[in-house]
């Protein structure tokens, strides 16, 4: 429905989570593409892999909806990221895996990641230990979030898959989804490197973060 809850979780989630990861476009350069499939007319230049990465981030988030009760797989990651890199600059690059794990080592936050050729079975024994917890709360799904970007499996785009499938996995899981946004941005950074030793850093700003999203449920008087 244009107007309601979808409309505005597209806007939200892709630009925020597209912002924390450089994305220059702005919420109302994000709302346009939404709305109108254009870009309009702005006074600076404006980065066309941000644009195609926009739009199928858009994609992405139908994907997961209409996924969202289905079991969390390794293809529907790899899925993920083909979606959200397809047609852009690193697409075109040979060293570049489109849905596929990375072949060259990377780091996230000056720290060193899984290497590449142990990504496979780094993530398999991720989803493994995942699938094996009865009940799924919040925590577990913060902690997927944790060991997932640590593993860091994709040459880029791990953060904004990484919060699609916390997205998917509320879902699935009856908790309120959330949006990372701007102003919870160095939180969240904070959360995800102090996760091992204090865990309440990310869970309390997950929480805040939930706590907007049900503002919106609220106005658009959607129960939770």
């Amino acid at each position: 429905m244009n107007g309601g809850i979808y409309h505005r979780t597209q806007i939200e989630l892709t630009f925020n989570s597209n912002h924390i990861e450089g994305s220059r476009l702005t919420k109302e350069q994000t709302r346009y593409i939404f709305e109108t499939n254009t870009i309009g007319v702005t006074e600076q230049s404006v980065n066309v892999d941000d644009i195609i990465e926009t739009t199928n981030h858009f994609r992405c988030i139908d994907f997961i909806i209409a996924h969202a009760t289905e079991p969390l797989t390794e293809s529907m990651l790899k899925q993920l990221h083909a979606m959200l890199k397809s047609g852009t600059s690193d697409a075109a690059k040979d060293w570049f895996a489109v849905g596929e794990y990375k072949r060259l080592p990377n780091e996230v936050g000056g720290n060193e990641t899984v290497e590449p050729e142990k990504v496979a079975t780094a993530i398999r024994s991720l989803l493994k230990d995942y699938k094996s917890k009865k009940n799924i709360a919040l925590d577990d799904i913060l902690d997927f979030h944790y060991r997932f970007e640590a593993i860091h499996p994709f040459q880029d785009g791990n953060g904004r898959i990484g919060r699609l499938i916390i997205f998917k996995e509320c879902l699935k899981h009856d908790i309120v989804p959330f949006i990372i946004n701007d102003e919870l941005k160095m939180f969240y950074y904070r959360g995800l490197r102090e996760w091992p030793h204090i865990r309440g850093y990310l869970t309390d700003t997950c929480l805040t973060a939930q706590d907007y999203y049900k503002a919106l449920l609220d106005y658009f008087k959607i129960r939770y």
